[in-house]
């Protein structure tokens, strides 16, 4: 990886991890233990303008540094994060696939509404599945939640999973456009 990489990767990494232990959270109303949060836009946009492995790697290090000074109220929450961005990143990655490149006029309006739809139920789907198996084990891998009760709130999460990706998706699309424009990245 070159320096100019590594220095992205680095400028990306940071900004994710502030938002993420920033105070910029909002409960959920229908939900006060899920947070809706701005740090995932940073790693779709740098998906998008440096490739789907330079926001892997920005997910990582998010990760690593949260096992390290916030994990948040589960050791292995990171973890769960992990998982649901890059869930969604690969949803946005056939997207990119299926459309072409994002940044064609003719194709813009059209990436925006499919990535944000692959997206989002990629990562619905997959968080679902996840929750329904992990919620049942004790801490630090769940919260010891009944099987029974534990089915009753995948729903919510769902939700919370598809709301939080129609925002961060074309937030983070938009940034990607507006800062290629503006920087004539290639």
């Amino acid at each position: 990886m070159d320096s100019k990489k590594i220095s992205i990767l680095i400028v990306f990494a940071a900004l994710t991890v502030f938002l993420n232990i920033s105070p910029i959270k909002i409960p959920a109303p229908y939900a006060p233990f899920l947070i809706y949060q701005l740090w995932e836009i940073p790693i779709v946009t740098v998906s998008l303008l440096y490739g789907f492995q330079m926001g892997i790697s920005v997910s990582i290090i998010n990760t690593l540094i949260l096992l390290l000074i916030y994990p948040g109220a589960l050791p292995t929450g990171p973890i769960y994060n992990f998982i649901a961005v890059l869930s969604m990143l690969s949803g946005i990655y056939v997207s990119e696939k299926l459309s072409g490149s994002f940044i064609k006029i003719d194709k813009g309006k059209f990436f925006i509404i499919s990535s944000t739809f692959l997206g989002t139920i990629i990562r619905v789907i997959v968080m679902t599945v996840i929750n329904w198996v992990v919620l049942p084990f004790p801490p630090p891998i769940g919260f010891s939640i009944p099987s029974d009760v534990a089915i009753t709130l995948l729903p919510l999460i769902g939700f919370f999973n598809a709301t939080l990706a129609l925002y961060t998706i074309p937030l983070g699309v938009i940034l990607a456009k507006s800062v290629k424009t503006r920087l004539n990245i290639d």
